[in-house]
């Protein structure tokens, strides 16, 4: 039996140390719209950002790799010393990031070592998550799994709140060229002592005693991967855990944090120092609520605050968007109303992944310009003898010319940057903390679920994959995705289909298919 004073030790051991793993990892995703400009080819903006995020997705794409290889490990060795490993790794790779030369210095080898330290961080994330969760939830009374594990699900919002407040520290203490040069670094080295910490609290952390008692019996899976995803019916419930659960929840966490930062900053133009208090304030008033729903889930379930989390989500994220539209920038929404904008054109491409092999039309051009500046706009027919003609209500552009679009719009009223005397700071602020109170309804209580799901001598592999797949790729391609479609549409909202339709099979899979884990009592039943 485990006393209290021993369960509060190892809840905060294992979320300190996560939340500087989070921390390593989101720094990059809340600087690639900065990193653009200094690690990728300069000329086209949106090529530019499209390359950042798809680095940036680079370390989500891999993710589920780190999970087969440490949730293995994790299944074979135990889940301490796995764990211990990826914190290494992870914080080494952050702290060369901060040492990483820029394009300008390097030329393409900048990007390709930046893309190989990302996938180094994914990796290692990959078998980070699974283990803190296993082992806070091999620690915790049945009765008491929802709220303890819940702790480790504050960490990424927490993670991520500790990289924002670091870097705006950095860029409102220093000139914007003197960040540029070299600022931005320190976020990065700030990694080394997180690092020393990490590894000092978690060598002090002993075996799980549910893993350490499947060792003592002989019963731990000697083939743990074969187990997990080649046997009935424990594939079966990889399959709906990723489904009917794990993508859902990934898609709101990415959404309600990252995308709504990604949307403020790049389509309604709001400076970044009121955007990142505006999003640091959510994070703030919105991670109790982890802890919150991660309590009530130990009352009424995991499976219906998940799945409620989804569908609530997806019904109500175009007006939330419009809502931080209309509070944030209303001159960039009467700009809109005020002046339609046309681009008639045929040789328009969807770009997701950029690079030295992409071909960048005229259309492509004039699109990646019209979403830069946050404008919807509406595709007609091509229309002969030229390549593209856009038109701004009444002004008739052929062919690009980027100074004669920026002419355009300055002629017709087009407001450059958000004006912050009238925002409306409540009202935004309070669209953010409700989207982040999806985030926690969705993430509170997945880390008990996933363990409930899966017998002990595979946990750790098992729950590893679905989660990593619907918070790596489901999840962590949301802004490249997103963007890529608005460019494509001419909608800034129309990236949100994505989530919205993730979100709802989610909730539909899991509603037919996923059942509740709440009871399962996994100290009784695992050594039979």
């Amino acid at each position: 039996m485990i006393d209290a004073a021993e369960e509060r030790r190892v809840i905060i051991a294992s979320s300190v140390g996560t939340v500087f793993e989070w921390y390593d990892f989101y720094l990059y995703a809340i600087l690639a719209p900065f990193f653009a400009g200094l690690f990728f080819p300069p000329g086209n903006q949106t090529a530019a950002l499209l390359a950042a995020f798809a680095t940036y997705a680079a370390g989500f794409l891999v993710r589920p790799f780190g999970a087969l290889i440490f949730g293995r490990i994790g299944d074979l060795v135990g889940r301490k010393y796995t764990f211990l490993v990826t914190i290494v790794v992870m914080g080494t790779s952050t702290v060369l990031v901060g040492f990483l030369p820029t394009f300008k210095s390097i030329g393409y080898a900048a990007p390709i070592i930046l893309v190989a330290l990302r996938l180094a961080q994914g990796l290692a994330l990959g078998g980070e998550y699974g283990g803190a969760a296993t082992y806070v939830a091999e620690h915790s009374p049945d009765n008491k799994r929802g709220y303890n594990t819940s702790w480790i699900q504050t960490t990424a919002t927490v993670g991520m709140l500790m990289a924002l407040v670091v870097i705006l520290l950095c860029r409102a203490n220093m000139q914007p060229a003197t960040f540029a040069s070299w600022g931005w670094r320190i976020a990065f080295w700030f990694s080394i002592p997180l690092l020393a910490i990490s590894i000092y609290i978690r060598l002090k952390l002993q075996e799980s005693p549910i893993f350490s008692r499947l060792k003592t019996l002989g019963k731990r899976s000697k083939q743990p991967i074969r187990d997990s995803f080649f046997k009935y019916p424990n594939n079966k419930y990889v399959l709906l855990a990723l489904l009917g659960a794990t993508a859902g929840q990934g898609v709101v966490w990415y959404t309600g944090q990252f995308y709504a930062l990604f949307f403020i900053l790049i389509y309604l133009k709001l400076d970044f120092i009121p955007t990142y208090l505006l999003i640091g304030i959510s994070l703030v008033i919105g991670t109790p609520f982890f802890l919150v729903f991660g309590r009530l889930s130990d009352r009424i379930g995991r499976k219906k605050i998940i799945l409620a989390g989804c569908i609530i989500a997806a019904v109500t994220y175009f007006p939330l968007f419009r809502g931080l539209t209309h509070y944030i920038n209303p001159g960039l929404e009467r700009y809109q109303e005020a002046t339609p904008i046309t681009v008639a054109a045929s040789d328009c491409n969807f770009h997701i992944f950029i690079g030295p092999w992409s071909r960048l039309s005229a259309c492509d051009k004039a699109k990646d310009f019209l979403g830069k500046a946050g404008l919807s706009f509406t595709s007609v027919p091509a229309e002969p003898g030229s390549d593209v003609v856009t038109r701004f209500g009444n002004i008739e552009l052929r062919g690009w010319d980027e100074a004669k679009y920026k002419a355009a719009l300055a002629s017709t009223g087009y407001p450059p940057k958000a004006d912050p005397s009238k925002v409306n700071w409540v009202m935004a602020e309070l669209l953010l903390i409700i989207m982040v109170i999806y985030v926690t309804m969705v993430y509170g209580p997945i880390a008990a679920f996933l363990v409930e799901l899966f017998p002990a001598k595979i946990r750790y592999t098992s729950m590893s994959l679905p989660y990593h797949i619907g918070n790596g790729w489901f999840g962590g391609m949301l802004p490249l995705l997103a963007t890529a479609m608005v460019a494509k549409a001419g909608n800034i909202y129309y990236g949100l289909w994505y989530p919205i339709v993730v979100a709802v099979m989610t909730f539909v899979i899991g509603t037919l298919f996923v059942h509740e884990t709440k009871d399962v009592k996994i100290h009784a039943e695992q050594f039979a």
